[in-house]
């Protein structure tokens, strides 16, 4: 030890200082690392460097996005999203005309259930086509109900409908948005959602942005939960599929625009006036 103190031209007391800090800063890198690879792992490999970022600076730690980043690539720790573009299933060519308004563009709401959307994707099992409709609260970001069928009727979203409605209550005046395929536009559809006194709304031809807020959920859904795994028969991808958007997605997953919140919570939190000390 004296060698090298005399080759850095440093007191004995500096070098160990320096040994110390050393040390301390390695324990420390190593704690850091421990904790991203929890939050990583109780995630299922979902969340990159930002969601990870967001939850220790949420929980009162510092985080950097660059440091956050060379440590989940040393431990190659590497978020299961990878972009891929969709199509619709929806067939929109018989709602053309007038009539089918669009009262979500340009808007903000700020109260959860006030403004709902829905969307039908597919997805595969061993058995065949699973068809898969959903209803979103727009504000929070809360899968609210849906359905689950082999074939892509009217009767679909009617269910998704109901089952949103018996679970939360929406109430008049809420807006139900969602593309022009047939099964919305649908005669039967329409007297459904005016018996609870539901207002419809709908994206605009060739438009699908007008529905991000559906697309976005899909997407999520397929590369974090259907993605690279295989599903024997059809109801086991309904119960993975459920076991994913209640016992996650909707309960536990942070979204960076909620403040590092899941749904429900940023629900209950902004309902009880307390989002702002949340975010």
């Amino acid at each position: 030890m004296a060698k090298w103190v005399k080759f850095f031209q440093v007191s004995s007391s500096g070098y160990y200082s320096y040994i110390a800090r050393y040390e301390h800063r390695e324990k420390q890198k190593e704690a850091n690392k421990a904790e991203i690879k929890r939050i990583f792992e109780e995630s299922g490999g979902t969340y990159g460097p930002d969601r990870i970022c967001g939850i220790l600076r949420r929980n009162g730690k510092k985080a950097s996005y660059g440091k956050i980043s060379r440590y989940m690539a040393e431990m190659n720790l590497s978020s299961i999203h990878n972009r891929h573009k969709t199509r619709s299933l929806t067939d929109s060519r018989k709602a053309r005309g007038e009539g089918h308004p669009n009262f979500v563009r340009g808007q903000t709401f700020c109260k959860p259930k006030t403004a709902v959307c829905s969307d039908i994707t597919y997805l595969r099992s061993g058995e065949g086509w699973v068809y898969h409709c959903i209803v979103k609260d727009i504000v929070s970001g809360e899968i609210l109900g849906s359905s689950t069928g082999e074939r892509m009727k009217k009767e679909l979203v009617v269910e998704a409908f109901l089952n949103a409605q018996a679970r939360h209550g929406l109430t008049a005046g809420t807006i139900f948005h969602s593309d022009r395929g047939s099964q919305y536009t649908s005669k039967e559809f329409s007297e459904v959602l005016a018996v609870y006194g539901i207002k419809q709304s709908f994206s605009r031809v060739g438009m699908p942005g007008d529905n991000s807020w559906a697309e976005s959920f899909f997407a999520t859904l397929k590369k974090e939960c259907i993605h690279f795994k295989h599903f024997a028969t059809r109801d086991e991808l309904r119960e993975a599929v459920f076991k994913w958007t209640e016992g996650f997605y909707n309960t536990v997953r942070v979204q960076e625009r909620l403040g590092y919140l899941s749904p429900r919570e940023y629900t209950r939190l902004l309902t009880e006036g307390e989002i702002e000390k949340a975010a």
